[in-house]
C-alpha cells in the first residue's frame, strides 16, 4: 500500500511541476530561467520514480505478476 501512495504522490509531483513550467513560461515569455529549473525538476522527479519503481520491484515490494486486480 505504501509503494502505491509513493507513485501517486510523485505523478501529482511531475504534474504539478509540467505546470509550473507551463506557467512560467507564459509568464516570463521564454527568456527566463524558471522554465528550464521547473522542467529539470520534472526529469529528476521522473527519474527518481523509475529508480523507485525498479527497487520496488527488486526487493519484492512490487510482486512481478502485478495485482491481478481483474481475476
Amino acid at each position: 500500500m505504501l509503494i502505491k501512495i509513493a507513485v501517486i504522490l510523485m505523478l501529482v509531483l511531475i504534474l504539478a511541476s509540467l505546470f509550473s513550467a507551463l506557467v512560467f513560461l507564459y509568464r516570463d515569455k521564454g527568456r527566463g530561467t524558471r522554465t528550464a529549473k521547473a522542467l529539470t525538476w520534472r526529469i529528476g522527479l521522473s527519474i527518481t520514480l523509475f529508480l523507485l519503481l525498479m527497487a520496488g520491484y527488486h526487493f519484492g515490494i512490487i510482486p512481478p505478476q502485478g495485482l491481478n486486480v481483474l481475476r
